[in-house]
């Protein structure tokens, strides 16, 4: 235990002093706000404006386009072809919108020529506007009293809000979107994290052993103490950029959202909050953003984020020394890094069919494909991510871990007979025989 202890020491200390535990520790908080903010950032801003030139024949159509943010529309005093003959700078517009004739007749009789390739969004708004103005001329053409406003009328937009029976009797509002939401994102992590930390793992084994290091600490502790005190020490390098990940990108966020926000967290708006109970909020907002606030809000309260948390560590740990392990094995087997993409590949196939599996169940979180991949070792890290936020029953949750930790145990113990023979093994890669007949080793 106290070269196990040692070596956990060892492992954890070298990896958390280098510059690229720091920078990484910094810059990926910092990149996840930024690639959130980024585009409030850019909308707040705008872009460059669309000046389009409407050449149109008929005099009935130019009068409904008006200028906003993105498009600026002005009466053709030339013809298309003078504008292609004078150029994108001369002439000082984007596009020319062209109308020939009545559009009910010929709805081809409509085109936008521009100098380049323009924008979907050019087309998408002028369709937009011509298609709303053609439906009301085909529907004026009924001379039907108030058909507008019939039609208007009749139209229903519907929203079907779920909820769950609480233990208690009471009624919990839920939310599939924000289910999927969380999921998605404990599932990359989880496992952006093993494959990261894992082949750490591997690399620290494979250099180790190709600098003839591994000789010398073979020589003074045992090679089941060296495999775990390598994985425990990175793992917990793991941990502990996570934690960091976790309290940087908080106090980014608080800042994004007073920066953002404004005084939508100012100590008034706190205090009218407080002192008003529901109203106060809305004083700095409108109606519909403080509904939106508050639903949102109820929609959160209703997540167990308690048991979220407690899982995700336990199956991330799970998994890690699930993969880790034989990520070990893997570099103690092999001499270079060329040897290793042979033994890499099915572990690869393996995390990527789990990965997908994963992806598979978010729209069916209890079917088949889930329940069977949340219970196999080697894909219960990722599928169990996805099926969490849907109320996985208890007794489920902790099948899934005992046969993930069960895994490990196993695991471990065969990669410890393949590793002690492995971190001594240089030059050629063994065959599937001669691993075997390591195992057998006593």
């Amino acid at each position: 235990m106290n070269n196990i202890s040692t070596i956990i020491q060892r492992e954890y200390m070298i990896r958390v002093r280098k510059k690229s535990f720091l920078v990484m520790t910094i810059l990926m908080p910092i990149l996840f706000v930024g690639l959130i903010s980024l585009p409030i950032i850019l909308a707040q801003i705008g872009g460059d404006t669309k000046t389009i030139a409407i050449a149109d024949r008929t005099g009935e159509y130019e009068k409904l386009f008006q200028d906003n943010d993105e498009f600026r529309f002005i009466h053709a005093e030339k013809t298309v072809d003078e504008y292609r003959k004078m150029g994108a700078d001369e002439s000082g517009i984007d596009a020319v919108l062209e109308i020939r004739q009545d559009l009910l007749q010929d709805p081809e009789a409509v085109a936008i020529y521009g100098y380049k390739q323009l924008p979907a969004g050019v087309s998408d708004h002028i369709s937009s506007i011509l298609s709303d103005y053609l439906s009301d001329r085909k529907i004026e053409a009924y001379n039907i009293p108030n058909i507008k406003q019939i039609i208007a009328d009749s139209k229903v937009k519907l929203t079907v809000n779920t909820y769950k029976w609480g233990e208690d009797g009471t009624n919990e509002r839920t939310s599939g979107e924000l289910a999927m939401g969380i999921s998605m994102m404990m599932m990359l992590v989880i496992f952006m994290l093993i494959m990261t930390l894992a082949g750490m793992v591997q690399a620290g084994v494979l250099e180790e052993k190709k600098n003839r290091i591994m000789e010398v600490m073979v020589s003074s502790t045992r090679p089941f103490d060296l495999m775990m005190g390598k994985i425990i020490g990175i793992g917990l390098v793991g941990i502990t950029q996570l934690i960091c990940w976790g309290l940087l990108t908080s106090l980014l966020f608080i800042i994004a959202q007073f920066a953002f926000l404004g005084s939508l967290y100012s100590p008034e708006a706190l205090s009218q909050m407080q002192a008003s109970d529901m109203t106060g909020m809305a004083s700095s907002m409108n109606t519909e953003s403080f509904a939106d606030v508050q639903e949102m809000m109820t929609l959160i309260s209703g997540i167990n984020f308690g048991e979220l948390f407690i899982m995700f560590f336990l199956f991330f740990i799970g998994g890690y020394l699930l993969y880790s392990s034989i990520f070990a094995v893997i570099g103690s087997m092999v001499s270079s890094d060329e040897d290793t993409s042979q033994f890499m590949m099915p572990v690869m196939i393996i995390m990527m069919f789990g990965f997908y599996a994963a992806y598979g169940s978010m729209n069916n979180p209890e079917g088949a494909l889930a329940f069977w991949c949340s219970m196999i070792p080697f894909t219960s890290p990722l599928v169990m991510m996805v099926r969490l936020p849907y109320d996985v029953p208890l007794w489920q949750e902790l099948l899934s871990l005992g046969l993930l930790y069960g895994t490990f145990v196993l695991m471990t113990w065969i990669g410890a007979k393949i590793y002690r023979v492995g971190v001594l093994m240089y030059g050629k890669k063994p065959s599937v025989k001669e691993i075997i007949r390591w195992i057998s080793y006593k």
